[in-house]
Formats: structure tokens, C-alpha cells, sequence
């Protein structure tokens, strides 16, 4: 049974930093493309960012670019979330996903952590 659970959230003031992870199991976690998203209240999910199976692609959403950084440790099977400079919009519920780097859609997704960043 695949699981993906994160790790990490909490209360923030606006900008300061939190780090966000996401251990992967029942998966061969090397093989699949990571990614995070987003919802806050009221609003769709959004993409923030994404690493490839190697580790060697990252992208980001403009929204938080040079603010966020993914990065993974595949003996760890861990997929990690440094934000910094947080502020107020960055407030939602960070879900990580796992997908097959020949496919669209994200096969497995966790189940979210809250982060709330205060003005």
C-alpha cells in the first residue's frame, strides 16, 4: 500500500521559514517524479513545485520562486519543502504527490499539512 505522509506544518509569522517533507512508502521512490501543491480556503489547488526522479529538474510557481526550494533524499524516500520568507498567501493546506515521470497525472497524493503564516 503506497503512503505518502507530510510532515512540517505549523504557525509562522510573515517571514520566517518552515520545512515542509514527505516520506513515501510502499513505492520504489527513486523512480517517481515529486510534487507539491497547495489549496487555501476557498480557492483550487495549485502547483507550487515539482523535482524529478533524478533530482537534477526542479520548477516552481512564480508565486514562490527564490523563496522555495525542493529537494530530495532518496535513501531517506523524502521529498522536502524549504520555505522561506513566508508570508500571509502562502497560508493553505501543502499536499505532496508522486507521479511517473512518463505520465500527466499525479498517481498518489498525502493527506496535507496546515501552514499558517500570520501578518
Amino acid at each position: 500500500q503506497v503512503q505518502l505522509v507530510e510532515s512540517g506544518g505549523g504557525l509562522v509569522q510573515a517571514g520566517g521559514s518552515l520545512r515542509l517533507s514527505c516520506t513515501a512508502s510502499g513505492v520504489t521512490f527513486g523512480s517517481y517524479l515529486m510534487g507539491w501543491f497547495r489549496q487555501a480556503p476557498g480557492k483550487d489547488r495549485e502547483f507550487v513545485a515539482l523535482i524529478t526522479a533524478s533530482g537534477f529538474v526542479t520548477d516552481y510557481a512564480d508565486s514562490v520562486k527564490g523563496r522555495f526550494t525542493i529537494t530530495r533524499d532518496d535513501a531517506k524516500n523524502t521529498v522536502y519543502l524549504q520555505m522561506n520568507s513566508l508570508k500571509p498567501e502562502d497560508t493553505a493546506v501543502y499536499y505532496c504527490a508522486a507521479r511517473r515521470p512518463s505520465t500527466l497525472r499525479y498517481d498518489y497524493w498525502g493527506q496535507g499539512t496546515q501552514v499558517i503564516v500570520s501578518s
